[in-house]
């Protein structure tokens, strides 16, 4: 490959860099779900007044745990095209979650919940609202559970990493509970609504409405971890974001890419599981 090729791929001017980093075995290995028995996991639906129509939900318990056992939660904001089973069956997070409680991390739920395939996590022109899904419906849902809500965390990747940065930043939920702390994987953030993926936003502005760039006051209170993959295509705003707001993680090597989210999957639950509700 030319000098002058191989350039313009480290620098963005030709495309392709992800693809060839990869052939190169330069994005970093894939994560590996450990082989660790889950804990239970307790499934159910309701129907929506804020989005609309009938969701399905779980909630992931570490192995030990009895599935009505007093733990702090996290919510998880599933990707573009997913649903509240995604966490399971695309990065096995209930095994990732036993791991990191049998490693020494203090115990605590994970809480899933269908999102719209490409609501984006917020109020769309439609009516549809997963923002208030979460705070009026989900969270009194999980209280009555025996969940601790007053004080929780919210866990996302791609489309639900940017929906858990926009929860994180709005502050005390309906219910009266708190998110005090947010990791975000590859979240989707885009600098400008022209380049934003088509049906993510209803127009130029709902995207500023909604724009997490370039307003870092809201997540000041919040503890947060913010990673990429360098050759994600979001890299470059979430280096941005990261230069916004004090956030532990980082870029490291990978792309958008689930075998990226899953390795990074165990330090975001350690962080997230040492602070809500502690």
């Amino acid at each position: 490959m030319a000098v002058g090729t191989v350039a313009g791929l480290e620098t963005g001017i030709l495309p392709g860099r992800a693809r060839v980093h990869g052939v190169l075995g330069l994005t970093g290995e894939d994560g590996v779900v450990p082989d660790v028995p889950a804990g239970p996991v307790v499934s159910g639906t309701f129907r929506s007044t804020a989005r609309r129509t009938t969701v399905g939900w779980s909630v992931i318990y570490p192995h030990g745990q009895r599935a009505d056992a007093r733990l702090p939660v996290v919510l998880v904001l599933h990707g573009r095209g997913g649903d509240h089973t995604s966490a399971v069956n695309d990065l096995g997070a209930d095994r990732y979650l036993s791991d990191v409680v049998r490693s020494g991390t203090p115990p605590f739920a994970l809480a899933t919940v269908d999102g719209g395939q490409d609501t984006y996590w917020h109020r769309r022109s439609s009516g549809e609202d997963p923002q208030r899904m979460l705070t009026t419906e989900l969270l009194p849902l999980l209280a009555k559970r025996g969940l601790r809500t007053d004080q929780y965390g919210v866990l996302g990747w791609s489309m639900g990493g940017y929906g858990a940065l926009l929860h994180a930043g709005r502050g005390a939920a309906d219910s009266g509970g708190r998110a005090v702390a947010a990791g975000a994987i590859s979240p989707a953030l885009w600098r400008h609504a022209g380049d934003a993926a088509d049906g993510a936003f209803d127009g130029a502005e709902d995207f500023a409405a909604h724009q997490v760039l370039g307003h870092p006051d809201p997540l000041k209170e919040v503890a947060l971890r913010i990673d990429c993959g360098r050759d994600d295509p979001f890299a470059g705003a979430v280096r941005e974001l990261r230069d916004e707001v004090a956030a532990a993680g980082g870029i490291q090597p990978g792309a958008h890419t689930a075998g990226y989210w899953r390795r990074m999957l165990p330090d975001q639950l350690r962080f997230l599981g040492t602070r809500p509700g502690r």
